[in-house]
């Protein structure tokens, strides 16, 4: 899969199954994840370069991108603008 223009491929981390003290959280109490790792780099719109690459950690924003799965696998595909933090 190849993002076309500035868009990223991310793939979320998975959500918390459990609490900082023990507690199992049911999965419609489960809050979204907002990081992930990055799967794949458009070439960048309007020359400019991209700044993040493949392999990066990134933290983006908690309704940022759309969802979809492929090969049984979840994704999010995003704007380069809506990635907030690189770790």
């Amino acid at each position: 899969m190849q993002p076309i223009n500035d868009r990223v491929l991310v793939k979320p981390a998975p959500a918390e199954e459990k609490s900082k003290g023990g507690i199992i959280i049911p999965d419609t109490a489960k809050e979204k994840p907002q990081r992930g790792e990055v799967v794949a780099v458009g070439p960048g719109k309007d020359d400019n370069k991209m700044t993040v690459k493949v392999g990066d950690t990134v933290i983006y924003g908690k309704y940022a991108g759309q969802e979809f799965s492929h090969e049984g696998n979840d994704f999010l595909i995003m704007r380069e603008d809506d990635i907030l933090l690189v770790l």
